[in-house]
């Protein structure tokens, strides 16, 4: 017999504050006895790894558009117009047409050809501050290494970064479980000035053209009618947010994760090898990324439990990542780990797979491989990274670290 989730036990009823406060312990709480949670707010969430692989491409799902935005009362301004027209949360037609002049820009082979230019940019970071003996990492490393590398990629003045990245990851909240009403007015306010600044780039690619990404991409606009001006503009506001923010808590929480566990940080400085392994595993074990939302246009039943039609649905990478039918003692982080997919989860799937996935694993990598051979005593100065959020894009903060300069 199949339950909807309101016939089952309130313990699978959750406020979003408790969720993101301690989520790895509900989720493995809960894996073992439903396929799904439901938050405060009416969102049910699928936390088993099997689901959530299955959901992302069910034809009786849709990728979220812009349904919870209007539930948190966004109804019109620049903040709306981002979430209507990024590609991030669109579908069928309108998502092909706004990711495809985008495609070309991270082809495969142009990201491999960035590796060099991604280490280069790692070590002169490192270089700013090897004399201090210590940094902020996020604000001093984190930050700067994917910016400047998005701006190597479409063409974006450097000098831009500490603007426009501070609007982005003031955006990137629009994404996130904890996302409410208190934060509209600042959203709309960075959406508005973020869609005007990719705006003044392209007119002046325009009237000023360079060999760089922007100017074939306003030369391609102008000679199409494929996407409208709006549309045009957030896909470039979409991928300075996608190409930095992600990457950015990833970075963070990589490093603190290794750094946490001592004798995996030691392997690495001694064999490089280790490096793309303990990438994967960074990203299994603590994803910056902790959820992709979907809207179900058909009831599914999960394992007796039925989600029905016409509701969101927030499938957990952070449940799944763990879940112990696909990984052997999934609470234990280990750089060794032979059992990954060969495609891992925190990218997503299907059409809506991550555009950027290859250069994110090089900046990883890269990055990684600069701070083990420069910086093999590198220590935590303080606490771990504080990692918040159990839905969407994560947030990441306080992360200083030390070295014998």
């Amino acid at each position: 017999m199949t339950q909807t989730l309101s016939q089952l036990d309130a313990r699978y009823t959750w406020a979003i504050a408790s969720l993101d406060r301690d989520p790895h312990e509900i989720f493995r709480k809960h894996r073992p006895m439903t396929p799904l949670l439901k938050r405060e707010d009416g969102v049910y969430i699928a936390i088993r790894a099997a689901d959530v692989e299955a959901l992302i491409t069910d034809p009786r799902t849709r990728q979220l558009e812009t349904q919870l935005a209007r539930a948190r009362g966004v109804v019109d301004g620049p903040l709306l117009q981002f979430m209507a027209n990024t590609l991030l949360l669109s579908n069928g037609v309108q998502h092909r047409q706004r990711r495809a002049p985008l495609a070309k820009a991270f082809a495969f082979d142009l990201m491999t050809e960035l590796r060099p230019r991604v280490r280069s940019i790692a070590e002169q970071l490192i270089d700013q501050h090897y004399r201090r003996g210590a940094m902020d990492f996020i604000s001093d490393f984190a930050n700067w290494l994917p910016a400047r590398v998005i701006c190597a990629i479409l063409g974006v003045p450097e000098s831009d970064i500490p603007d426009f990245t501070r609007r982005v990851y003031s955006l990137a909240r629009a994404l996130s479980s904890s996302f409410s009403q208190e934060d509209v007015p600042e959203l709309q306010r960075v959406s508005g000035e973020l869609i005007s600044y990719v705006h003044d780039l392209l007119e002046d690619r325009r009237l000023r053209p360079r060999e760089d990404f922007l100017t074939s991409y306003a030369t391609a606009l102008d000679g199409s009618e494929t996407l409208s001006n709006v549309e045009a503009l957030v896909q470039i506001v979409t991928l300075l947010l996608a190409g930095s923010d992600t990457t950015r808590g990833a970075l963070a929480i990589q490093t603190s994760l290794l750094l946490e566990h001592r004798e995996q940080w030691n392997a690495v400085c001694k064999d490089s090898t280790l490096i793309p392994g303990a990438v994967l595993e960074c990203l299994r074990y603590e994803p910056s990324v902790a959820s992709f939302a979907r809207v179900t246009v058909d009831d599914i039943a999960l394992d007796g439990v039925m989600l029905p039609r016409g509701h969101i649905v927030s499938l957990s990478t952070l449940s799944a990542l763990r879940d112990p039918s696909v990984y052997a003692d999934p609470d234990k982080f280990d750089i060794r780990r032979t059992d990954h997919p060969r495609r891992h989860l925190v990218f997503g799937g299907g059409v809506h797979r991550c555009l950027g996935e290859t250069l994110a694993k090089i900046e990883l990598q890269e990055a990684l491989a600069a701070l083990s051979e420069r910086l093999p005593n590198l220590e935590l100065d303080g606490g771990p990274a504080i990692v918040h959020g159990s839905g969407g894009i994560r947030s990441v903060r306080d992360l200083r670290v030390r070295w014998a300069a």
